[in-house]
């Protein structure tokens, strides 16, 4: 086996060589400012305008509807914090899921410090947001719903096109944070009843520090980032063209080989849950069986959730690379807010392990990963045992 697997394309991807080639032209000849007016920022202008559309249209949505930003966690702050503020007007309640990432949970917070009102909707045991939660939580002043397509954790894909629908016919805009979904499962704004989507490169073989919001025209949104009024005018900063050119090289090979993918990545996340759960008696699966993305795996293991860490080290010393949830949580001794929403108690919401698989993966490399994870677990049931 290679000395490192990487089985934590949850939280982030490597680059496909197919991407790289398509940026270098634009980090060696035409690095031109986009804002330029000579011949190098027509050029630049020209390939971001080109990307623009190619990633519209992996969503349905038209060139003018796409908002670059640096990353994910921006695009939702922005959409959060930009809706709420140029909607204040028509009412100051705003609807967000419960197991949202991070920077949607932390932009509602901040938001509430403001004057706004925030509803936390909860999940049942799997994860799913209920769409008639939404309808019964939306009221006279509820001006934006954000409830994510498919969780970072644990992979468990929510109702968005029932939970679109409603927020249309109540008039109220709906956000969905797509960051894990795009590229892997359909998304089409028109059809899912969409205002604003979130999206990034990094999590489909693209380069990191680009990410888009899908903006519906007629959206009223406000600009958080002012400057030289770039993205029309909703996100001032000079382009990162190589990165934008690479998003949309990432976007198009999704698109290509998703439905291949889907299957192969399917096929090789049953295999490791039903052996683990085969094996390892105290094992458990976190979020749906099914209704989850291709690649993603979330266990327990009774007895052993205040061992994850170690556990996850255990793996690393054999050459596997997982995580123990969100790469954005990483540094946080905490539990898990996805695990405890679905109902699990403290220690076991900090005691997942996550193996989310991606598009190099191999059979081998699953096989070395059934045959190590027992005999890391044994290990640390020895040691648990004679302390």
């Amino acid at each position: 086996m290679p000395q490192k697997i990487y089985f934590d394309n949850a939280a982030t991807t490597a680059v496909d060589p197919r991407v790289i080639e398509a940026m270098l032209p634009y980090m060696r000849e035409s690095y031109g400012n986009a804002s330029s007016l000579h011949s190098h920022g027509t050029e630049a202008r020209q390939a971001m305008q080109e990307s623009r559309a190619a990633i519209a249209s992996c969503l349905g949505a038209k060139p003018e509807e796409i908002v670059f930003t640096g990353s994910g966690t921006e695009a939702n702050n922005l959409a959060l914090k930009g809706v709420a503020f140029a909607n204040r007007k028509k009412g100051n309640h705003l609807i967000v899921s419960s197991v949202e990432h991070d920077c949607v949970l932390s932009s509602a917070r901040w938001l509430e410090a403001q004057g706004f009102r925030v509803t936390h909707l909860p999940v049942d045991g799997y994860g799913f947001v209920y769409p008639t939660s939404v309808e019964k939580a939306i009221d006279a002043e509820t001006i934006l719903v954000s409830v994510l397509h498919a969780n970072n954790e644990i992979g468990t894909v929510e109702p968005i096109q029932e939970i679109g629908k409603i927020c249309r016919e109540h008039g109220v805009h709906f956000h969905t944070d797509a960051c894990q979904s795009f590229g892997k499962i359909p998304l089409d704004v028109g059809d899912q009843f969409l205002d604003l989507t979130t999206i990034n490169a990094h999590k489909i073989y693209g380069p990191k520090g680009v990410a888009a919001l899908y903006v519906r025209n007629g959206v009223s949104i406000e600009a958080w980032q002012h400057g030289g009024g770039q993205e029309r005018g909703l996100r001032s900063a000079t382009e990162n063209v190589a990165g934008i050119v690479g998003f949309a090289a990432a976007a198009r090979l999704c698109m290509a080989e998703r439905e291949t993918e889907v299957i192969r990545q399917t096929r090789l996340r049953e295999r490791i849950v039903n052996e683990i759960l085969g094996k390892v008696g105290s094992a458990y699966l976190n979020g749906h069986p099914t209704v989850r993305l291709a690649g993603n795996v979330n266990l327990g293991f009774g007895g052993l959730e205040g061992d994850a860490i170690r556990l996850l080290v255990e793996l690393d010393r054999a050459g596997i690379a997982v995580s123990t949830g969100s790469a954005c949580s990483s540094n946080s001794s905490a539990p898990s807010h996805v695990l405890s929403a679905i109902g699990l108690n403290a220690l076991q919401a900090r005691g997942a392990l996550r193996v989310t698989l991606g598009r190099f993966n191999t059979e081998d490399e699953v096989e070395y990963l059934l045959t190590v994870l027992p005999k890391a677990m044994e290990r640390l049931r020895s040691i648990t045992s004679v302390a």
